[in-house]
């Protein structure tokens, strides 16, 4: 018997009970029936047949739920074992399969044996710092001397500047490694291979056909790489360099008179990093997310233990709570503060040390939020007035808005509106700005064409997620190209919402929670679990926080569910909850873990609500 086979049949008993609250979607065009909801979705379900989910249910002995979840994420027979217990052991490729690894890992070595300095350049976000730390605190165990360097958001803009290599040339480094940026700086590049630099760069960002002069350049995205791991974050990356470093290390003896760093203690900086970014949770990038939270669940790294306080987890940290409660405050350091505060916080070497860094990246965490309150008012006013919604893709700007807080402001009206963002924050006649898209178009790959056409200052990133910079007298040429760009893709023009199961309000249990936990962790490429509620009633509704709505609800039959709206007051959704008046409502959300005041329950995240028919 397998090993997944034989823990879950042990526990079968529970599941009975939410089997028969469980609907079959494919056979219906719209889930519920529900074709144009209050937030303007079609419900339709994830699956497109319930044969693989049934087999699965069959071999597996998994409740009807699970199969349906773990069919949906392209689960099927053959791999079902591995995708419910992900090792590294299974999915950990030879670093040396990607382009130019085993030239940076060789460089790398030598820098270690010759004592020579090594420069880290890192970028601010959260994929950036975990990056800069990993390659930081990995060197310095094995004995080498190391300079970080996190650029100034504000004075010196994203990636490479030949200035900042300079400057570390001048303070005695010789080898400099990139990280999370460097694949599109070929200036920057030149002008320290002509200062004698050996440059390393380590990226995942997306690539031309033109890459600059570096003593390597490791990225899985360029297109001369067939190692078939684009999907890693740029932490991920790191995490196969300093697998190769420590290889080769090994090879020259390094480790025969000193101990050898056990790898793993680190993953979780690769699960952090790797969860914020957004890069697909499938493949290699699930195991070693998998693998990092029990990591960061002993509490080793003193940084990610004092902010997993300040941000006040009383429970084990999940990939929720690194992309939501701490991963924004790392961000923060670069966004409205110092953008080495996060590189700072990661590679603390004890609690003290740690804290008063955390405390201040939580606090600058709440001016962003207000700040991003404000910019979120006029992005929206914006929206209104200028007639943009008639358009394929959002462009915004404001002269007067904070260029660390675009991307989010980018991401708000993706959640609002389910087009193609583009948030501009102008200084003069240059503006910065973020990019954000939805599934089906690919917004890396239209920002490098604008970049190729001449339309753009510099610009680069991956799917989802893009940053560029743009001259006012290119933004009407760059609107229409990237209006063009959306249109070809033929993009859906009724926003779906995609359901893995129809289920009652009795059917929302911890138990049932617990065992869809185990399909985890969710994220970008392997999303959380969404269900229809069908005919609620709200028993009581009322706004709490700045804009959040928060009922219980309740059905035919037993069983009471709390839920949540967050940022709904002031939207459709919150005030069709708000003004039910105990007519039903269709609900569609995640289940999460309500553990408030030392709850064991569960509750409703609502992303969507419908008339009943």
């Amino acid at each position: 018997m397998s090993l997944v086979h034989s823990t879950i049949i042990l526990e079968k008993r529970c599941w009975e009970p939410i089997h028969a609250s469980m609907q079959t979607l494919a056979s219906t065009a719209a889930v519920l029936g529900v074709e144009r909801s209050i937030g303007g979705k079609l419900w339709r379900s994830r699956l497109d047949s319930d044969r693989i989910a049934l087999a699965l249910s069959q071999k597996f002995d998994f409740p009807d739920v699970l199969g349906r979840v773990l069919a949906a994420r392209g689960v099927d027979l053959d791999n079902a074992e591995t995708y419910m217990s992900p090792t590294l052991r299974h999915a950990m490729p030879d670093p040396s399969r990607l382009r130019d690894m085993d030239q940076a890992a060789a460089r790398l070595a030598d820098a270690v044996g010759r004592d020579e300095l090594v420069g880290i350049f890192g970028d601010y976000d959260v994929d950036g710092a975990t990056s800069s730390a990993l390659v930081r605190l990995y060197l310095e165990s094995v004995g080498a001397r190391t300079r970080p360097y996190i650029p100034d958001r504000l004075t010196e803009g994203y990636g490479p500047n030949a200035t900042a290599f300079a400057k570390l040339r001048a303070e005695g480094v010789s080898v400099i490694v990139t990280v999370d940026c460097g694949t599109a700086s070929h200036e920057p590049l030149s002008a320290a291979r002509a200062d004698g630099l050996d440059v390393i760069v380590i990226d995942h960002h997306l690539t031309g056909p033109d890459l600059p002069c570096a003593a390597a350049l490791v990225n899985p995205n360029r297109l001369d790489d067939d190692s078939g791991q684009g999907a890693l974050a740029a932490v991920g990356v790191a995490f196969l360099l300093i697998v190769a470093v420590n290889r080769a290390l090994r090879d020259r003896g390094h480790f025969a008179t000193r101990s050898e760093p056990d790898l793993m203690q680190w993953l979780d900086l690769v699960a952090l990093g790797t969860v914020c970014d957004m890069v697909p949770l499938v493949g290699l990038n699930r195991a070693l997310v998998t693998q990092g939270l029990k990591i960061l669940a002993r509490r080793g790294n003193p940084g990610i233990a004092a902010l997993i306080d300040v941000a006040r987890v009383d429970e084990t940290p999940t990939a929720f709570h690194m992309g939501f409660l701490l991963g924004p405050r790392i961000n923060a350091g670069g966004r409205v503060g110092e953008s080495d505060l996060g590189h700072r916080l990661l590679t603390s070497q004890s609690f003290p040390e740690a804290m008063p860094i955390a405390e201040r990246l939580d606090r600058l965490n709440e001016e962003r939020k207000t700040i991003e309150v404000r910019m979120l008012d006029d992005a929206l006013a914006s929206v209104d007035q200028s007639g943009v919604l008639d358009q394929p893709a959002i462009l915004v700007s404001g002269d007067t808005w904070h260029p660390g807080v675009i991307g989010l402001i980018a991401t708000r009206l993706v959640e609002r509106y389910a087009k193609p963002t583009f948030a501009l924050a102008w200084e003069g006649d240059v503006a910065k700005g973020s990019a954000r898209s939805i599934a089906g178009f690919d917004i890396g790959t239209a920002i490098t064409a604008a970049r190729q056409a001449g339309l753009l200052l510099s610009g680069g990133g991956h799917a989802m997620a893009a940053g560029l910079t743009i001259a006012r007298d290119k933004i009407g040429a760059f609107t229409d190209f990237i209006n063009e760009r959306v249109a070809r893709a033929d993009l859906s023009l009724t926003p779906s919402l995609e359901v893995d199961a129809a289920m009652s309000v009795g059917g929302a249990t911890t138990d049932l929670f617990r065992l869809l936990d185990r399909a985890g962790p969710y994220g970008s490429g392997n999303p959380e679990p969404r269900f229809a509620l069908p005919a609620c009633r709200v028993e009581y509704a009322k706004i709490v926080g700045n804009d959040h709505v928060s009922c219980r609800l309740a059905a035919e039959g037993k069983g009471r569910l709390k839920a949540i709206a967050f940022r709904s007051a002031e939207r459709d959704i919150g005030q069709a909850i708000l003004e039910s008046g105990g007519r039903p409502l269709h609900f569609a959300g995640h289940l999460r873990a309500d553990t408030w005041n030392g709850r064991d329950g569960v509750q409703l995240i609502v992303e969507d609500v419908a008339h009943v028919a």
